[in-house]
């Protein structure tokens, strides 16, 4: 049986993938590992993976690094590449621990998302193949995006609404335009202080 190491984005992205590579005869094994902010949603997130691999008896892999300052360091002033450094950061994280530790494959749920770049993933997963001398799986898994979103449903997973870094959230939440003092800062709702 081919062992295969899946870098795991979260829970709900986990769910079709690991189907389809199971179904395919693959020993799975997840790894997590994410830039995900604040502290308390990469909790959150880590708990929903833990929850499907140990239902699915799978063995789950966890890098214990909250690297904030990196990730931050990383994008400053190029926070409109930042995705690339995240794929990358993570599938060469995931490409470097498969080759080794005697994986036969790689691959990555990032795969599964409709909201993901998904050529910019394909492409830094095959120039990583490359440099690390192991196989990247390649599937794209987007066709299973209602079978992931309804499962994760019935099995009451905790279910995110934004990818995980703080640019991704400030957008989730306020559009892609600063509407914050638009919204927040409104005559009577912010008081100055003297001291």
């Amino acid at each position: 049986m081919k062992k295969i190491l899946i870098h795991t984005c979260c829970a709900n992205c986990l769910l079709y993938p690991l189907k389809i590579l199971k179904e395919q005869g693959f020993e799975v094994h997840s790894y997590f590992y994410n830039h995900i902010h604040p502290f308390t949603e990469m909790v959150k997130r880590l708990e929903a993976v833990m929850q499907v691999t140990e239902a699915e008896s799978i063995n789950l892999i966890i890098r214990e690094e909250y690297q904030l300052h990196q990730f931050i360091q990383s994008v400053v002033y190029r926070e409109e590449n930042r995705c690339g450094f995240c794929y990358h950061s993570r599938l060469e994280a995931t490409a470097k621990l498969a080759s080794k530790s005697g994986f036969d494959f790689f691959t990555t749920t990032l795969l599964y998302s409709k909201q993901q770049n998904h050529n910019l993933i394909k492409e830094i997963a095959q120039n990583l193949e490359k440099k690390y001398s192991i196989p990247f799986y390649y599937q794209d898994f987007r066709d299973g995006w209602s079978y992931g979103i309804n499962l994760s449903k019935e099995l009451n997973l905790y279910r995110q609404n934004y990818c995980g870094c703080i640019y991704s959230e400030k957008d989730r939440y306020l559009g892609k335009k600063d509407r914050f003092k638009a919204t927040h800062f409104q005559k009577g709702n912010y008081e100055q202080r003297e001291h």
